[in-house]
């Protein structure tokens, strides 16, 4: 694994995450935070909502495709970031790791891209603004699991959001 390119910030995190761990890490709150981390895996749990919802409605059925679209750009484009950035995961010893990981990389978090840009989505389809509630959920289950340094998760949510209001315009514009 290549050396962080944000060493200094990494150890700032670290005791961040261990402050954090020390005060929240246990059995039900893992459990959680291992759910959560099994549904946001490669997407497939936000694929497998847009899929649902297409399906049932035909109302909305362009939006829930756009659902779909957004979220499946959202996690290429965190995969294509991480590759490039090759910030290593949380590696202090004093951090508890809650959930085996596909890679090493950590920088931005693909869970708090998908989720960020599935919000976008589901406000967009509901009119609603509860969907933003998911964001700082699933941003702080990768902090709990010790997998992701926040600025993983603030950088993923980001960029998750300017994706999906791409794809929410592009469907606005195309219908």
């Amino acid at each position: 694994m290549p050396n962080s390119p944000f060493p200094a910030l990494d150890t700032r995190e670290a005791k961040a995450l261990i402050a954090l761990q020390d005060r929240v890490y246990a059995p039900a709150t893992v459990k959680t935070a291992r759910t959560l981390s099994h549904f946001g895996e490669h997407d497939l749990g936000w694929m497998g909502v847009a899929a649902v919802g297409a399906a049932s409605t035909s109302k909305n059925r362009r939006k829930w495709l756009a659902l779909g679209v957004g979220t499946f750009c959202a996690h290429a484009a965190s995969v294509a970031l991480k590759r490039l950035v090759r910030r290593p995961r949380p590696h202090d010893a004093g951090i508890k790791i809650g959930v085996k990981t596909p890679s090493q990389l950590s920088f931005p978090s693909s869970h708090a891209t998908n989720t960020a840009a599935a919000a976008v989505h589901l406000a967009d389809i509901t009119g609603k603004k509860w969907p933003w509630l998911l964001v700082p959920v699933m941003m702080c289950s990768r902090n709990v699991l010790g997998v992701h340094y926040p600025t993983d998760t603030l950088a993923g949510a980001a960029l998750g959001a300017v994706v999906a209001r791409v794809v929410v315009e592009a469907e606005r514009k195309t219908r």
